[in-house]
């Protein structure tokens, strides 16, 4: 048998494909949350975390580019299962339905809408940086001598505009409403939500996505009331003493001295 068929065609295969895509994103934004959770670090922990991955070059896009497939993937079974799912229904067993369906599950598709433009956004702002002027990314040095991208600053900047923390709250909210709902599904459509845990599995689900929207929440809001600050000097406005340890900012001696000790290290 066809396998493209089984997945991409049969009504069951459409269901898993959607719940498998659906759990690598699931695992992906709390990854990403885990590393975007630095920022209440020194700053020199999140850009040394950033540098790392911009490390990985021709590898960091060929996941950027899978996790683009997934998605589209994941969008376009949703949008199949939902055209054959009004097909399918008669007028009466529609009414029916629509009175027993939770919020989650009647407004899945707008709140998965809202969630694309959100990705499309983010990406915009922090992978192609192209939604601010060039002040909005600056660079930074790491202890190690290391220049690297101030990530740090950079989020912090970007949630100082109450437009764009506005924008950020809502979207995860919708997000994490949206996983709440699609990670119950998901379990439903693999077969493993019985009747014996249905109820502890959609409580864990909802304190898991709970606990999801409030780090990201902790985020904007500690960038936006500025418990969490900038500590780049060149961004800050200020004069950074010679040897730093918060930013890893040094003066040309200690940076020349550095990198001479890496290289002797090297040889």
């Amino acid at each position: 048998m066809n396998i493209f068929h089984v997945l991409f065609r049969s009504s069951v295969g459409k269901k898993v494909t959607m719940a498998v895509t659906g759990f690598l994103l699931f695992g992906f934004v709390i990854g990403h949350l885990s590393g975007n959770l630095q920022i209440f670090s020194t700053p020199d922990k999140i850009n040394a975390y950033a540098h790392f991955l911009e490390s990985l070059g021709p590898a960091l896009w060929v996941i950027r580019l899978g996790l683009l497939v997934i998605v589209a993937v994941h969008i376009w079974l949703a949008a199949e299962l939902t055209i054959e799912n009004r097909r399918a229904r008669q007028t009466g067993y529609e009414k029916q339905i629509t009175l027993r369906a939770t919020l989650g599950s009647r407004y899945m598709r707008w709140s998965g809408v809202i969630v694309l433009l959100f990705i499309i956004y983010h990406l915009l702002h922090f992978t192609v940086r192209v939604t601010g002027g060039p002040e909005a990314y600056p660079t930074t040095i790491l202890a190690d001598g290391t220049a690297v991208r101030d990530v740090h600053s950079m989020i912090i900047i970007g949630f100082q505009n109450p437009l764009i923390a506005g924008f950020y709250l809502l979207s995860v909210g919708l997000l994490s409403w949206h996983l709440s709902h699609g990670l119950v599904s998901m379990f439903q459509s693999l077969g493993m939500k019985t009747r014996t845990w249905a109820k502890p599995l959609e409580k864990t689900v909802i304190a898991i996505c709970v606990l999801y929207f409030i780090g990201n929440a902790a985020i904007v809001v500690a960038a936006f009331t500025g418990q969490v600050r900038i500590q780049n000097p060149q961004v800050a406005g200020f004069t950074c003493r010679t040897d730093c340890e918060v930013c890893g900012a040094r003066n040309d001696a200690s940076l020349a001295e550095t990198l001479e000790q890496r290289e002797e290290s090297q040889s």
